[in-house]
């Protein structure tokens, strides 16, 4: 069997779900939008990356490349559990029907999903307390160390890692580490317990649309953010100076579109580091991942054959250079720990035959955007002009609502 058999659906995010705390999340109107994908024929639901966002509230740069994002935790269905009530939820704002006010839904979802631990604590049965317990130990490998930096990003008042006021925590040193898990023990605990919730909520809702025939699609972006869990606890990874600031960023050449390029900012891997691990953190992040979804698009693919490196004290892109990525060895690495990988190549951009090559040869689909389409008969995006293995989109999170 394929593991892309001829399928349509939906790219839908869980932010745009309809609901009345200001945010689409995980209750019941995502079981509707499954109801409705299997009701409609669709057997696909697509989302953007799941992580916990920040600075921006873009779901790619987010604080970990491991966690789920605890504002999509439907507080309805904690109240179901037991963790909180339903006078807990009785002061509902009027937060804007169309669109997602962050600044104002945050501080409102980390006030009930403080009450709701304070509950689990006080009075959960014993069998939650040992679930909980147990999933914790299972994740420990990315867990512990993003809800330490959860823990102290919040009681730092939001502040990135690298301005921090000891140093010790920004160079992520066992002394002030294990100081900073006793003082700050409860909180640290706090943030486990609302990733807890996030990846039983997000379970649920995959069990329920892979019985009803429909698989999900989730999303990987190739770069982290330099505010972030991953490149805080696995600082000799990334490119970085002595105070924990890159030293080269991530961006994309001039091109019609943009004139000075795109200045993305986020570190950039050393590529020959991960390399000698066996591309550890690499193959963690996609069996991850692939516990919550059924496949996996890559943001930026190309940059796994070369990528764009700018100098971090340049204001735009315009004076990078390509640095050749891992290119073959890396998916062959991949491949060989995990098996044939479900992977969609975001192959949208500047895009080469080593490219073309590196996506061919693992077998992997490419992406055809309609909205790119109308220009001449020649466009690759028209749909007499598409090859075989490719996934179609009338438009992405990128284009305007199709």
């Amino acid at each position: 069997m394929t593991l892309f058999p001829r399928s349509c659906g939906v790219l839908l995010h869980p932010t745009s779900l309809p609901g009345r705390y200001g945010i689409g999340d995980l209750g019941a109107n995502a079981f509707r939008f499954v109801d409705w994908l299997e009701e409609t024929g669709q057997s696909i639901w697509q989302v953007l990356p799941l992580g916990p966002t920040s600075y921006g509230d873009s779901p790619y740069q987010t604080l970990s490349a491991f966690a789920g994002n605890p504002n999509l935790i439907s507080l309805d269905l904690l109240v179901k559990a037991g963790y909180l009530t339903a006078n807990d939820l009785v002061d509902v704002p009027a937060f804007p029907e169309n669109t997602v006010d962050y600044g104002w839904i945050i501080p409102y979802h980390n006030e009930k999903l403080s009450i709701a631990y304070n509950r689990f604590v006080g009075s959960a049965s014993a069998a939650d307390k040992a679930a909980y317990a147990e999933w914790c130990q299972q994740e420990a490998s990315w867990l512990d160390d993003f809800a330490l930096f959860a823990a102290l990003k919040s009681y730092f008042g939001g502040a990135p890692w690298v301005s921090w006021p000891e140093q010790g925590l920004v160079r992520y040193e066992n002394a002030s580490l294990a100081k900073a898990r006793e003082t700050r023990a409860r909180e640290i605990d706090e943030q486990r317990f609302r990733q807890w919730l996030f990846f039983k909520q997000w379970l649920a809702v995959k069990a329920y649309a892979n019985e009803k025939g429909i698989r999900l699609f989730g999303d990987i972006p190739i770069f982290v953010a330099h505010d972030s869990s991953d490149v805080w606890a696995n600082q000799a990874m990334y490119y970085l100076h002595e105070d924990g600031n890159p030293s080269v960023i991530a961006g994309v050449p001039p091109d019609y579109f943009s004139p000075t390029g795109q200045r993305w900012g986020n570190p950039l891997y050393r590529w020959g580091k991960m390399k000698q691990t066996g591309y550890t953190w690499w193959i963690e992040r996609f069996k991850a991942i692939l516990s919550l979804v059924d496949y996996i698009r890559i943001d930026h693919f190309r940059g796994f054959e070369a990528y764009w490196e700018i100098p971090a004290t340049e204001k735009t892109a315009i004076n990078g250079r390509w640095v050749p990525g891992p290119g073959h060895d890396f998916f062959k690495t991949v491949e060989d720990a995990l098996g044939e990988l479900p992977i969609i190549a975001e192959d949208l951009g500047v895009i080469t035959e080593g490219v073309e090559s590196l996506r061919d040869d693992f077998g992997l689909p490419g992406m055809k955007v309609l909205q790119f389409a109308w220009s001449d008969p020649k466009n690759v995006f028209l749909p007499h002009n598409h090859i075989p293995n490719c996934v179609v989109y009338s438009g992405t999170h990128d284009n305007n609502t199709t």
